[in-house]
């Protein structure tokens, strides 16, 4: 009676050993590349997303740069021509400057040499919707990055979910029964590895959308303070001008001329 029933309490536990041994061997040696092999095609995905990202943020942080909107030597140079009222010299260096303010200036000093006869306002409503335009270039350049924060995750839910289908299938069919639970639990952490990938690169990707969206809101600041201090200098030649001999009218100094 006795050795039968050992010979029974060693075939009851021989299923929780072997399950025991296979935890181990699915457990041991996995490195990372093995785990991102077993989230599928959806993990290649967010490899493409997590590479795009760090191409995107590298780029950000080598153009969005003060120097790109506004610099000094751009601010004196026009400050001088506009004095000297050579506004034709000025709207060539403009085409030479990649500055967002020259793209500002470029425009109102064009719409000034075919419009020699407008007023301020309507000067300064075209200073202020190319200074929109050129803002709303600096905010769409770095929505990229808020539109992978919002991609990432439902890519990795999906492999998550196309995972999950996987192992139930597999219990339908009654692959899985006894020791073989294990095969539902190593299909189960594959498939949650696609969500964790998605929700790292999210992570990423909005905390670096949220460090750029602050610098081009304070290049945005800059890039209007010196569109109002260019649009006031020639805003005071204007009234000069109105204000002075008739000899000289103002089509003088802004000559019709296709630029």
């Amino acid at each position: 009676m006795k050795t039968t029933f050992l010979l029974a309490l060693i075939l009851t536990l021989i299923p929780s050993v072997a399950s025991a041994q296979e935890a181990a061997e699915l457990t041991k040696d996995i490195t990372l590349v093995e785990i991102l092999k077993k989230g599928g095609w959806v993990m290649g995905a967010l490899v493409v997303l997590s590479i795009f990202t760090a191409i995107l943020i590298l780029l950000y942080f080598l153009t969005l740069r003060r120097s790109s909107v506004v610099s000094n030597r751009f601010m004196n140079a026009s400050e001088a021509m506009i004095r000297k009222r050579d506004y034709l010299g000025l709207v060539g260096y403009c085409h030479g400057r990649r500055e967002a303010v020259a793209r500002v200036t470029q425009k109102t000093l064009d719409f000034l040499t075919k419009n020699p006869n407008a007023s301020h306002p309507e000067i300064r409503d075209v200073a202020e919707a190319e200074g929109n335009r050129q803002a709303g270039i600096l905010t769409q350049r770095i929505s990229y990055l808020a539109d992978i924060g919002g991609i990432a995750p439902m890519v990795g839910l999906l492999g998550t979910v196309i995972g999950m289908i996987k192992s139930f299938m597999e219990i339908a069919n009654g692959n899985i029964e006894g020791a073989k639970q294990l095969e539902l639990a190593q299909g189960v952490w594959e498939a949650l590895i696609t969500t964790a990938g998605g929700l790292v690169i999210s992570i990423i990707a909005m905390t670096f959308y949220s460090y750029f969206r602050g610098r081009v809101q304070n290049h945005t600041a800059e890039l209007e303070a010196a569109g109002t201090h260019i649009l006031a200098l020639v805003g005071s030649q204007i009234q000069e001008n109105h204000a002075g001999s008739t000899s000289q009218p103002l089509h003088d100094d802004f000559p019709m001329r296709d630029l």
